[in-house]
């Protein structure tokens, strides 16, 4: 495997952070946000120039006396994004200031196993290879839906994911590129994105609820993705919310995602369409042999009773297990994303009215319940985020 340059000390790696995050910053600001004198300063920026990891960008503006050199991260840094979700594949390359430079998406079912959906992954970025948009990989992140060992880079036990457990994901796709690799759940990938570029990016203390094919949560404590003892954290698809619910993925009952994944929505959809019960829901299922939870959503755009029903049925749920939520962790946002999350206001309205009418109102008094703006882009800005975060700290 190539060695991808690192920083050799901390003052590094906090410039590195720095001009990442912040963009490029002349000498003269960059001693005063790390507090550095001027010449240990210099030593550390020469030598990040050295690693090429920095390099010179003309003069800043006067202050009144000599011009500062400004700075930038090397426009040859590239990081590679693979976020896979439970039905499709997104891959994307930014640069070092995790700007997408290149995005490709397609479905692709989860289900195939490992070694054909990675090879599917690594044959889109093939792609944006050959576009010319990766002259070196300085690092790879990766997001899958399910548990994930975070230390080992590998799936554990994941429900929704046959043949992925203990698959060597980062061995294999660091093998593939010659550079670091990191994996984590997709939902934790998701809520990195939004603290890097979305919604959190003031906030310290926030939920991202994922609602797609399963529904999960990253959860961020103190700027930083909490993950718990073994990578289990956030798995709130698998809460129960009825004993006598019906069966989830996972081999329980009455899980929250047996109730509103995008599965289960499509599940309740068909039986509607089946029934009668909307006319809209039954038009589709006439045409195309199926329902979606798209499908729900546009019949609720248009005013179809039954599918504004589907919808509130399934943010009531969520509602009471995010209430719950708000009411332990005390976060100061929470953003709602994901396929599902689509179905937009109508589903956001719902999960509102129960989360401020059941949780404690000094939980909920300077509360934000938001729709993710971020969109598709979420989960491979986080990834690049994390690989980022990964490189951009001392070997």
């Amino acid at each position: 495997m190539r060695m991808t340059a690192r920083p050799e000390n901390l003052h590094q790696s906090r410039l590195l952070h720095l001009l990442r995050d912040e963009g490029p910053r002349s000498r003269a600001e960059l001693g005063e946000m790390v507090r550095l004198s001027r010449s240990k300063l210099a030593l550390e920026l020469d030598r990040l120039v050295e690693l090429g990891l920095v390099e010179p960008a003309g003069l800043a503006a006067s202050r009144g006396g000599r011009r500062s050199a400004v700075v930038r991260l090397s426009p040859r840094l590239r990081f590679v994004a693979f976020d896979i979700g439970a039905t499709s594949i997104d891959v994307a390359v930014t640069n070092g200031r995790l700007e997408v430079l290149g995005h490709v998406s397609e479905p692709c079912d989860v289900r195939l196993g490992a070694p054909a959906v990675l090879e599917r992954a690594l044959e889109l970025l093939g792609k944006l290879r050959d576009d010319g948009l990766l002259p070196q990989v300085h690092g790879a992140g990766i997001g899958v839906p399910g548990p994930v060992s975070f230390r080992e880079g590998i799936p554990v036990a994941p429900p929704i994911m046959p043949g992925w457990d203990r698959f060597p994901v980062r061995e294999a796709i660091g093998r593939e590129l010659g550079c670091p690799v990191l994996v984590d759940n997709d939902v934790n990938i998701m809520a990195l994105g939004e603290l890097h570029g979305g919604m959190a990016r003031s906030v310290d203390d926030f939920l991202l609820v994922k609602i797609g094919t399963g529904i999960g949560c990253g959860i961020v404590v103190g700027g930083g993705i909490y993950r718990g003892v073994s990578g289990g954290a956030g798995d709130i698809g698998h809460i129960r919310v009825d004993d006598d619910g019906p069966l989830c993925a996972c081999g329980n009952t009455g899980c929250l995602e047996a109730y509103f994944g995008g599965a289960a929505l499509a599940r309740d959809a068909l039986a509607v369409a089946r029934a009668g019960h909307s006319a809209l829901l039954a038009e589709r299922l006439a045409a195309t042999g199926d329902v979606t939870a798209a499908d729900v959503a546009a019949a609720a755009a248009a005013g179809d009773p039954a599918a504004v029903r589907l919808i509130r049925e399934g943010g009531h749920r969520v509602g009471q297990v995010l209430a719950g939520l708000v009411s332990f962790f005390n976060p100061g946002l929470v953003i709602i994303a994901g396929g599902v999350a689509r179905l937009g206001h109508a589903l956001l309205a719902e999960v509102r009215s129960v989360v401020y009418r059941r949780s404690p109102p000094l939980a909920t008094g300077n509360l934000p319940i938001v729709l993710s703006e971020l969109g598709d882009t979420a989960g491979v800005v986080g990834a690049t985020r994390l690989i980022s975060d990964h490189v951009f700290s001392p070997a």
